[in-house]
């Protein structure tokens, strides 16, 4: 045994040799081999990180030290270092450290991991940068959004081709929306440098006519939030009452003047509050991030409107109800195509209605919900004397229920349909009452429209001369009526507590769900941070 080692012991210094000249980084070929070898073993982990090396053989794009290479690194440590500027959690891709990375690197072997850790960060920070640091769905199960991610593989394959700075700048939002959200971030990280808006108003409420320390603070808060003009006052007088309706209509509160707990509560809101609001509408304007339509319609949620944009510009507007905060009535948030109305529309009621409203007050009464009619499979009806509503259950009850067309019909004279698996759609309402309330959220999830006969005039005016003529005569004769549009129009339903009037000034509602709330938790945790910014 022991010559049969003293045999191979000379072999086995030989391959030690070998190996170790082929690992000599005075040899070129040996150089490259080392790197790409080094580039497959730590693309292994990520499939599509692998699959660019595997394409490209294993070349560099950041580690090499061609001048393309230089630039790359350089412009992705700029926009790593303006993280923070989109709302991004710049931690989560540590500039510093991977810049320490680039300096300490030696050999090909710490040149191939370093290559493929630097791909890793750009995608994560890409990725975030155009479609949103966060998985809405995970969130809120109501955000029920497809968000248009890109391939990764695709954006290494573009990014090697393209000018550095020219796809960052290409990532983010091109909206105007986005622009006017991150320079209003800009200006709240500069007030909360410079301490916010003052003291808080100590007291729940206040009238037009008071005097003292109360309303000293609320003129100062007004005054801070440009709202007033700089003011001795101590009274609360007629040029604070116009002061706190500007207010009130920027933050889609009942604009009469006073002060009452609402509105004390909106005007105590903090900076750092205000500034979570915006990172957050942020965010959410990146899971849209995507062409939304020369003409679409946009329900925003906790505003209460819904309105016909064309061109970026509104075209037409309404007050809406929306969902109630209850259970499974809270609107979901989704984007799709409205494709025909329904004039003098039947209301099929949702079975979620039907089984846990409906059936119970049956079983009390068999003549209960007189005006909805009770139909079988077949949609035939059915004769409520013949039928023992106490046997059944959420479960198996077997029948369906419909309120045929009429004017105090749930769903009104018109219905707006994009047919989708939520059940959810823009329609009139014989509750007209619900519109002249504050918080208008009241439905089952359906979006009502306050003003949906000159809804309708504006989306048929693109295929008729005369739309109000056309919808009359449809409107009429009772009965119903399905009218196609010639052009389809996206809807986009979506939910912003912070968002920019075409001025550019920037309004506040109130997160009736709580969605922004659990969103802005998700986002801190994921190591978004506001930041305070002189000068």
């Amino acid at each position: 045994m022991t010559s049969m080692v003293r045999r191979f012991t000379p072999l086995l210094a030989m391959l030690t040799l070998v190996t170790a000249f082929f690992a000599q980084p005075n040899t070129a070929h040996a150089q490259v081999t080392a790197f790409k070898q080094a580039v497959a073993e730590a693309a292994a982990r990520d499939k599509d990180i692998a699959a660019f090396y595997q394409a490209n053989g294993y070349k560099s794009i950041w580690t090499g030290r061609a001048g393309r290479d230089r630039s790359r690194r350089v412009s992705l440590m700029k926009a790593l270092s303006n993280a923070s500027a989109h709302g991004l959690p710049a931690t989560r891709y540590d500039a510093k450290g991977l810049q320490a990375k680039m300096k300490s690197a030696k050999g090909p072997r710490e040149r191939g991991a370093l290559e493929v850790e630097i791909s890793r960060v750009f995608l994560q920070y890409a990725r975030d940068l155009q479609t949103g640091v966060l998985i809405p769905s995970r969130v809120d199960s109501a955000i029920v959004r497809q968000v248009p991610y890109r391939d990764r593989t695709s954006y290494l394959v573009n990014f090697s081709k393209s000018s550095p700075n020219g796809f960052f700048k290409a990532l983010a939002p091109k909206t105007m929306e986005y622009n006017a959200l991150m320079k209003e971030k800009l200006r709240m990280e500069r007030l909360l440098a410079k301490g916010g808006w003052g003291a808080k108003i100590p007291s729940k409420s206040l009238k037009p006519g008071q005097s003292g320390n109360a309303v000293v603070a609320m003129r100062n808060r007004l005054i801070a939030q440009g709202y007033m003009r700089r003011s001795a006052s101590q009274t609360y007088d007629d040029t604070m009452k116009s002061a706190v309706q500007q207010f009130q209509l920027a933050h889609g509160l009942s604009a009469d003047g006073v002060a009452g707990a609402g509105t004390v509560s909106e005007i105590n809101k903090t900076v750092q509050q205000r500034l979570q609001s915006i990172i957050v509408a942020m965010e959410r304007e990146r899971w849209v991030n995507q062409e939304r339509g020369r003409r679409h319609i946009l329900v925003n949620i906790p505003d209460f409107t819904a309105k016909v944009i064309d061109n970026n510009k509104v075209t037409f507007e309404t007050r809406s109800v929306v969902g109630a905060n209850k259970s499974d009535r809270p609107t979901p948030e989704f984007s799709d195509v409205m494709e025909f109305m329904v004039i003098n529309p039947s209301w099929y009621v949702p079975r979620s209605i039907v089984t846990k409203e409906y059936l119970p007050a049956l079983k009390r009464n068999s003549n209960a919900v007189r005006h909805i009619e009770i139909t079988d499979s077949k949609g035939r009806k059915v004769n409520r004397s013949a039928v023992n509503f106490s046997k059944y259950t959420e479960k198996t009850f077997p029948f369906s229920m419909r309120q045929p067309p009429s004017k105090g019909n749930a769903l009104g004279l018109v219905k707006f349909m994009f047919p989708n698996r939520y059940n959810i759609y823009l329609h009139d309402t014989p509750a007209k009452n619900l519109f002249g309330r504050e918080v208008r959220a009241y439905s089952h999830g359906c979006v009502r429209l306050a003003d949906p006969f000159d809804f309708a005039y504006a989306l048929l005016a693109k295929q008729t001369n005369d739309p109000k003529g056309f919808f009359q005569s449809k409107l009429k004769t009772g009965k119903e009526a399905r009218v196609n549009l010639k052009d389809p129009v996206p809807v986009h339903i979506i939910y912003r507590t912070a968002f920019t009037t075409a001025k550019g000034h920037t309004q506040y509602r109130r997160d009736i769900y709580g969605r922004d709330a659990r969103i802005w938790s998700a986002l801190a945790k994921a190591g978004v941070a506001l930041r305070a910014v002189q000068g």
